[in-house]
C-alpha cells in the first residue's frame, strides 16, 4: 500500500511539471498573459508550446503502452517498441523519402510522414512473415525476427545516408535524432486518435496479456486463441510505434523505461498498469522535451539524445538485474 502511495505522488508530481512545462522555456510565460488577445506570451503559448506539449504526452503515451506490450508478451523486461524492427522500419522510408521524394512522384505525394509509417507497417509485416514461415508464431521467432530486419533496415538507412547529398544527409541525422519541433495541429489530432484507439484495443486485450504474460500453454489452457490475440495486440502496438516514430522520428528508451518502472511498483496486473503506463510515459516526455529545449536555449538538443543519456544507465541497471534474478529469458 505505501509503495502504490509514493508511485501515484511520483506520478502526481510528474503531472504538476507536465501541466506546467508549456510556460517554461527559453523565456517564461505569465497565466495571465495567455488570455490577452494579440499578446506575443499568447500567440506563442497557443500556436507553439501547447500543441508540442500535447504531441510530447501523446508520443511517449504511445511508446509507454507498446513497450508495455512488448515487455509482456515476450516476457522481457529489456524489450521496447523497436524490438520487432518498427522504428528502424518508419526511419528507412523516411530517409528513402529524403532520398528520393524529388525524383520519384509516388515519395513525394507519400511524404516523409507517410513513407515512415509504411515502412513501420513493412517491418511489422515482414516480422509476421518470417514467424509464420518457421513454423506457429513463438515468441522467441518474433523477437530473432525482429532483430533480423532491425539489423538489416538499420544497414539501408546507412547506405541511403551515405548515397545522398550534404542536405539530405543531414536531413536523415537530424530526424533519426529524433524531436517533437514543427509538427502541425492537424498532425497532433491524427496521433492523438491512433495512440487512444490503440490504447482501447490494448485495453480490451488486458486479461489476454497478463494470461500470455505467464505463458502461453497457461494463456491456451484457459480458452485463449494465443495466435490471434498476439496478432492483435502487436499489431496495435506496432501501429501506435510506427505513427509515433513517423511524426516525432525515433525516440529511444522511454518504451523500456516506463513500463519497467509502473511494474515495480504496481505489478502485473495490466488493466491497472496501462493508465499508468500511458500518464506516466507522456508527463515522463514532456519534462525531457522541456530540458531538451531549454539546456542548449536558444539551440534546442534533440529530445532522442537526452531520452538516450538517461535511458543508456537505466538500461545497463535493468540488464545485471535481470540476469541476476535470472529473469532475461
Amino acid at each position: 500500500m505505501k509503495r502504490t502511495h509514493t508511485f501515484f505522488c511520483f506520478v502526481l508530481l510528474c503531472g504538476v511539471l507536465a501541466a506546467a512545462s508549456p510556460f517554461w522555456g527559453m523565456s517564461a510565460i505569465s497565466p495571465s498573459s495567455i488570455w490577452t488577445a494579440g499578446h506575443p506570451d499568447a500567440e506563442i503559448f497557443w500556436r507553439l508550446r501547447l500543441p508540442r506539449t500535447l504531441a510530447a504526452f501523446l508520443a511517449g503515451a504511445g511508446l509507454s503502452i507498446s513497450g508495455m506490450v512488448f515487455q509482456a508478451l515476450l516476457r522481457n523486461p529489456l524489450a521496447t517498441p523497436f524490438t520487432l524492427g518498427v522504428s528502424s522500419g518508419a526511419a528507412l522510408g523516411a530517409s528513402v523519402s529524403f532520398r528520393l521524394g524529388t525524383f520519384l512522384p509516388f515519395f513525394s505525394s507519400l511524404g516523409s510522414l507517410g513513407a515512415a509509417l509504411a515502412g513501420g507497417l513493412l517491418s511489422m509485416l515482414l516480422v509476421y512473415l518470417i514467424t509464420r514461415a518457421r513454423g506457429g508464431f513463438s515468441t522467441l521467432s518474433m523477437l530473432l525476427a525482429g532483430v533480423i530486419i532491425n539489423f538489416f533496415f538499420s544497414s539501408l538507412i546507412m547506405l541511403t545516408q551515405y548515397l545522398s547529398d550534404t542536405r539530405d544527409s543531414l536531413r536523415i541525422m537530424h530526424w533519426l535524432m529524433g524531436s517533437l519541433a514543427g509538427l502541425e495541429v492537424f498532425r497532433i489530432a491524427d496521433l492523438a486518435f491512433v495512440v487512444i484507439a490503440g490504447a482501447l484495443i490494448i485495453r480490451h486485450f488486458s486479461m489476454e496479456i497478463d494470461l500470455l504474460a505467464a505463458g502461453e500453454e497457461l494463456a491456451a489452457s484457459r480458452g485463449v486463441q494465443t495466435v490471434r490475440a498476439k496478432i492483435s495486440i502487436f499489431a496495435a502496438a506496432s501501429i501506435i510505434v510506427g505513427t509515433v516514430v513517423s511524426l516525432t522520428g525515433p525516440i529511444g528508451f522511454v518504451g523500456m523505461m516506463i513500463p519497467h518502472i509502473c511494474r515495480l511498483w504496481l505489478g502485473w496486473a495490466h488493466r491497472t498498469l496501462l493508465p499508468a503506463t500511458f500518464f506516466l510515459g507522456g508527463c515522463f516526455l514532456v519534462v525531457c522535451d522541456l530540458f531538451a529545449r531549454s539546456i542548449l536555449a536558444p539551440a534546442e538538443m534533440p529530445i532522442g539524445i537526452l531520452t538516450a543519456l538517461i535511458g543508456g544507465p537505466f538500461f545497463l541497471w535493468v540488464l545485471f538485474k535481470s540476469c541476476r534474478h535470472g529473469e532475461l529469458f
